[in-house]
């Protein structure tokens, strides 16, 4: 999701930033993400009604738009955001705005289908964004994450059209999954040789294939599994994160928070692979929360102090505090899909749902003490 070097200097890639556009970028790029912001506290309050629990506001849309919220509305326009600084020009903000303001209007009184058909703009301007990065780069890395907004794109056309949104579960599975591929292979292309580009391509090819072919055969859904779990593997191999965890500091933070994420992205794979369709029940829960809570938000964990700095051009410096959330998150996530799910106690489903939402918002008033702390004395 950045435009930068390898795990080693994050910073390296990004040209010089004239001091005045230094001070004037973080106020042009904080709407965006304010409406970011906005849409990941309402898909945790609509996650608290979901669980049956006492949430600070309840409508009657809140919990029918919980997913698309947090997958569409927070994550796809932080990643738009970030993929718009990279790209450095005006154009670019039009993805991240019409995301956000899609999020926006679900929770707003207006028609559903006006936020749908701002989400499918949005994602399909992010698709736009990736054409000139690609020009300029010519980037494998690129490719992939630029399949990952056309799945995007998918996904909010076939919400737009009347599918359901468990039906929609594989193609938002595949944006952020092929998103995060191409980000890794982006930031340690170094350590994963030189044919890493071209396997990763062809691995997530593969991956939409399996897509789409779930939308038209519920019977791929196996298929589907395996792939992730085939494409797990070769990043949990790959990744320069198993050898930085063994550093100390955030590279050893950010490497912990990686190979945990793709632990949960296997548990995922395995699901579909054994159990095949997931549209309701806990195998449902399971793979959507395994994929967008254990895999998805521990790579935002991993990768938060690379986004803030390239966004808003202010260091987010690293504080053990971090930690506390981190394993806070992925520790009520087993009990709510181990326990919960898996042998079908409901109150540690419950629970572990609460403390989910709970560990989300301290890593992001946490993150927010950071930046306004500023660098450790």
């Amino acid at each position: 999701m950045t435009d930068t070097a390898p795990d080693t200097d994050p910073t390296a890639s990004h040209p010089p930033v004239p001091r005045a556009d230094r001070r004037r970028a973080p106020w042009r790029r904080l709407p965006f993400l304010l409406a970011g912001g906005i849409a990941l506290l309402a898909g945790l309050d609509a996650a608290l009604l979901l669980l049956g629990l006492p949430a600070p506001i309840s409508t009657t849309r809140l919990p029918e738009v919980h997913g698309i919220l947090l997958v569409v509305g927070f994550v796809g326009t932080l990643i738009s955001l970030e993929r718009a600084v990279a790209l450095r020009r005006p154009a670019g903000y039009l993805a991240p705005g019409l995301l956000g303001a899609g999020a926006l209007t679900l929770l707003s009184p207006a028609p559903l289908r006006v936020g749908q058909l701002l989400l499918v703009l949005g994602a399909a301007a992010l698709v736009v964004v990736y054409l000139p990065l690609w020009r300029r780069q010519r980037d494998e890395a690129v490719l992939v994450q630029a399949l990952g907004g056309v799945l995007l794109t998918g996904a909010a056309a076939l919400w737009l059209g009347g599918v359901p949104v468990a039906q929609l579960l594989p193609w938002l599975v595949g944006f952020v999954v092929l998103t995060i591929a191409g980000e890794r292979l982006e930031l340690a292309r170094i350590t994963m040789g030189a044919t890493a580009g071209r396997d990763l391509v062809a691995l997530t090819a593969l991956l939409a294939v399996a897509v789409a072919a779930c939308q038209l055969w519920p019977q791929a859904y196996p298929v589907l599994g395996l792939v992730l779990l085939g494409l797990v593997v070769w990043l949990a191999v790959h990744d320069v994160a198993r050898h930085t965890v063994r550093s100390k500091g955030l590279p050893r933070f950010s490497a912990a928070c990686l190979l945990v994420g793709y632990a949960w992205l296997a548990v995922a794979g395995s699901v579909w692979m054994v159990g095949g369709t997931t549209a309701d029940g806990s195998g449902y829960d399971a793979v959507v929360h395994a994929v967008f809570l254990g895999f998805t938000l521990s790579m935002i964990m991993a990768h938060a102090s690379v986004i803030l700095p390239a966004v808003l051009r202010r260091p987010l410096p690293y504080h053990p505090v971090f930690i506390v959330p981190a394993v806070l998150l992925h520790l009520t996530l087993a009990l709510r899909l181990w326990i919960g799910d898996g042998l079908g106690v409901p109150w540690a489903w419950q629970i572990g749902g609460a403390l989910n939402v709970v560990a989300v918002l301290g890593f992001v008033l946490t993150a927010v003490w950071s930046a306004v702390r500023g660098e450790p004395g």
